[in-house]
């Protein structure tokens, strides 16, 4: 049975699936009624290390690097609209094979062009973060985001972490107001200007 989660709640995905191997996380949301504009989420991976800090631009998983150079962790495509029953998008992650230097992986959406189109996670609504077993396709644990997150253009929506031996998950939910991904790594640690290098 699927554990529904709170805000700063955590739980042990590793006791609520002996033996797991890999993890689903599914993202949705829907756009709230009433606006003109598709809003276009996306989701991503920022693999950290002890530090909580990112190490290098390719540890950052989203639309324009899908595939970890792990192979541990994999988005599976980014969705435009969010339209639609289930997850918007996913991301497969191979907890088994994870390279040892990453203790934890933060899983983020931000909205695309959202200075632009002048749009805010104020416009979503029903957005929720649940982690699946892979291998049974068991659902473990399912956290709903419902405060209001108006003004906010990116949320960190959770964290699946390595602790003691296992593998555990942590609801967070916390807004911020950035305006690319860029921003959003820096203040995981990484340097702006590697976005700029071939």
């Amino acid at each position: 049975m699927s554990v529904n989660l709170s805000k700063g709640q955590k739980v042990s995905l590793t006791k609520e699936s002996a033996g797991l191997k890999r993890v689903m996380v599914g993202l949705g949301w829907d756009e709230a009624p009433g606006y003109n504009d598709t809003i276009d989420c996306d989701a991503m991976a920022f693999l950290l290390g002890a530090n909580g800090q990112i190490a290098q631009r390719p540890d950052v998983v989203f639309f324009n690097n899908l595939k970890h150079f792990s192979g541990c962790v994999v988005h599976q495509g980014d969705n435009l609209t969010g339209a639609g029953e289930g997850d918007d998008e996913q991301i497969l992650v191979d907890l088994a094979n994870l390279p040892a230097q990453y203790d934890r992986i933060a899983v983020l959406v931000s909205i695309y062009k959202a200075r632009d189109k002048m749009q805010h996670f104020g416009m979503i609504n029903n957005a929720f973060i649940r982690l699946v077993d892979a291998d049974t396709n068991r659902e473990l644990c399912k956290y709903n985001l419902t405060e209001n997150y108006s003004g906010m253009t990116a949320m960190v929506f959770g964290e699946v972490y390595r602790h003691n031996g296992e593998w555990k998950f942590s609801a967070i939910g916390q807004g911020l107001q950035v305006w690319a991904v860029a921003d959003l790594a820096a203040r995981y640690g990484l340097d702006p200007s590697v976005w700029a290098r071939k």
